[in-house]
């Protein structure tokens, strides 16, 4: 394994520069897994709503890294002990916690894996590296899947207040430029503490987490479930979906090696092998839009039609409801388009169909956020706020939405 000792300064539009601080993770950013991240937009196909959105996972790792390394600074001067090997395990987690992202981010969760989460493919991606760096992220990867004694290390990875989040809402709102979503990182940062081994924030620092939470509301209503991009992720998904129904029937399809090997075979967790994780380390962004350049010129109508219209922006019309779709209105649109294009049923059902998005900026039961009051009591953020946003920020709002041709 080729190593090296030199320590590198990022100049990031968020933060300004950003060091890293060590060698190991210099090894660990130099490697091709981590570069692969360059070639991973952050937030899949959302550059069709907002233009400037082309940032990439490998900006948000780095960015994330940061937020630990200022994690870690804060808590020490709070007299909370983080050893040595515990801040660089933290680092590593953390710059490696999306690492198995797939192209575009999340639609190939839903199409041409069979239910393999990125987090599932980020572990194997670390226990992998581990074997190359002889065991050096080994707590690491304790820390990642929350199996650590000390369980703020883990929270600061992932929890409703964790660095991951505290860096995406910021990056996105930056790169959108949806000012709703920018958060005071270091104003959060500076608050958190440490109360028998959970993570804690300081009383004083109650309206930067509800303002955190605000901005996450308006985050995804705006921007992570804006219609456009339900439809171009949808369609994309589609387009996966089809090529590999089209590949399974024994049709020859243009494509990159690397995208033929998922398109060939039926990949489950179970038979997630080093052969499978080495074809995905290769798979990014662009081998599924050079395909989809090909492929809008394919025999196959679904097919085609699928790819020309994220090629060209030109997408399906969708419509939002606060109840759920009636099955009469489905059904006028599927025959409708069976009509015009004399297609079957399950064709037509790749341009005409329902789903529900969900948004809960606060989950007050599941890890919630702990406020240490002045009187050194712990109690949830729910019950120590004397405003009615937190309530309302915990209630799950549904709302159901219909894609059909314009």
């Amino acid at each position: 394994m080729k190593t090296s000792n030199k320590l590198k300064i990022f100049n990031d539009p968020i933060y300004g520069f950003i060091t890293i601080p060590n060698s190991q993770i210099f090894d660990l950013i130099e490697h091709r897994y981590f570069q692969r991240l360059r070639r991973i937009t952050q937030m899949g196909l959302s550059y069709l709503v907002y233009p400037g959105a082309n940032h990439t996972r490998f900006h948000h790792a780095i960015g994330c890294m940061h937020l630990m390394q200022k994690a870690v600074n804060v808590l020490r001067f709070k007299g909370v002990t983080i050893s040595d090997e515990e801040e660089n395990a933290l680092y590593s987690a953390i710059l490696l916690h999306d690492i198995g992202h797939g192209p575009f981010s999340h639609a190939m969760e839903h199409s041409i894996v069979n239910g393999v989460s990125h987090e599932s493919i980020s572990l194997l991606f670390m226990e992998k590296l581990n074997s190359e760096f002889n065991g050096s992220l080994t707590l690491a990867i304790k820390i990642f899947k929350g199996e650590y004694t000390r369980p703020f290390l883990c929270e600061l990875i992932s929890s409703q207040l964790d660095m991951d989040r505290a860096d995406y809402l910021k990056r996105d709102s930056f790169y959108t430029g949806v000012a709703e979503g920018n958060i005071n990182s270091d104003r959060l940062i500076t608050m958190l503490n440490v109360v028998d081994n959970k993570l804690v924030v300081e009383e004083k620092g109650i309206y930067s987490v509800e303002k955190f939470l605000v901005a996450r509301r308006f985050m995804y209503w705006q921007v992570y479930l804006h219609k456009t991009g339900l439809v171009a992720e949808q369609l994309l998904t589609r387009v996966l979906k089809r090529a590999k129904v089209l590949s399974n029937k024994g049709v020859e399809l243009n494509a990159s090696e690397t995208l033929k090997y998922f398109l060939n075979h039926e990949i489950t967790l179970k038979n997630f092998t080093h052969v499978t994780l080495e074809a995905f380390s290769k798979l990014d962004d662009t081998d599924i839009v050079m395909a989809m350049k090909t492929w809008q010129y394919h025999d196959d109508f679904v097919l085609s039609q699928l790819c020309e219209m994220i090629i060209n922006r030109n997408l399906l019309k969708i419509k939002v409801k606060n109840k759920p779709i009636k099955k009469n209105y489905i059904q006028e649109h599927l025959e409708l388009l069976m009509d015009k294009h004399n297609i079957s049923i399950d064709d037509a059902s790749y341009f005409v169909f329902t789903d529900m998005i969900s948004n809960q900026a606060y989950q007050a039961k599941n890890q919630g956020i702990k406020i240490l009051q002045k009187t050194g009591k712990v109690v949830d953020i729910s019950k120590a706020n004397d405003q009615f946003n937190i309530k309302t920020l915990s209630k799950p709002v549904s709302k159901y939405y219909i894609c059909y041709p314009k």
